[in-house]
């Protein structure tokens, strides 16, 4: 037990150290949008790179102001998949540049909006976000809207995806996109972290209205407001559980054989 709290500390600060420097890069720094940052750098198994500025995660965009949508045109962000349900999406529009490709991919998020008010009786806010990430019924109909994208996705544009928070279905989805790329899964899981520093503000708000207006016991709160290794952990395992693997799961659910892998690599790394 106290090598693996040792482990999960050196993880912790190898992340914290990973991801503050490179966060000149990595993080867009929006007026309008929290934990908006590039998936590229990270290294893979064959010792290239995913390149940068080609691939974005973030968290709802709908406060966007004009500066910030410059930063957007700058950075050829032209194609966006936005990971809310059909109500969240339509409560708080996307602000988006005129033209943009725009998907809702709404599937698993279809009841997203009424957890709040269970949230008072939960007792354990782990169990509750475990349900959350090994529930993987609408996975293949949620992501793979964003890996069509991703395929046909012209080299001179760039393409972001959000949810509303930016962490947890956008997680997944930066999870999936990395191991695609052969990103190991030690970098995966630092970048899935990383979500606790772009949004410790953001978590610290979120944390103090549940407690305050939903009556929601703070370390509940604090469980669903960030984000934990065993989260993540927990979609893979149950993706291997019922798929035998990864890659099985990727193909048969999200159309992305081994072609399309070898597509994504040659698109998206370098």
């Amino acid at each position: 037990m106290k090598r693996i709290f040792f482990l999960l500390i050196v993880l912790h600060i190898t992340t914290v150290h990973a991801q503050v420097t490179d966060s000149a890069l990595r993080k867009l720094n929006l007026q309008g949008a929290a934990n908006f940052r590039d998936l590229g750098g990270y290294a893979n198994a064959e010792g290239k790179h995913v390149k940068w500025g080609r691939v974005y995660r973030s968290a709802e965009i709908n406060k966007l102001t004009g500066q910030d949508l410059d930063l957007l045109q700058a950075k050829h962000i032209t194609t966006v998949v936005d990971l809310r349900g059909t109500a969240e999406s339509a409560k708080a529009p996307d602000h988006l540049l005129p033209g943009t490709d725009y998907t809702l991919s709404p599937a698993g998020s279809e009841n997203v909006g009424n957890w709040q008010s269970a949230l008072a009786a939960v007792h354990s806010g782990d169990s509750l976000m475990l349900v959350f990430y090994t529930t993987i019924d609408s996975f293949g109909f949620k992501y793979k809207p964003l890996f069509a994208k991703l395929l046909q996705l012209p080299d001179s544009s760039s393409l972001l995806f959000h949810c509303t928070a930016g962490k947890d279905r956008t997680g997944i989805g930066a999870a999936l996109f990395l191991y695609t790329l052969g990103v190991p899964e030690e970098t995966i899981l630092q970048d899935y972290l990383a979500s606790n520093i772009y949004r410790r503000q953001e978590n610290e708000k979120m944390v103090k209205t549940m407690v305050a207006y939903l009556k929601v016991d703070e370390q509940v709160a604090r469980d669903i407001a960030g984000v934990k290794p065993a989260y993540v952990e927990a979609s893979f395992n149950a993706i291997r559980r019922k798929y035998g693997s990864i890659e099985n799961f990727l193909a048969k659910e999200l159309a992305v054989d081994q072609n399309a892998i070898a597509l994504l690599r040659k698109k998206y790394t370098e």
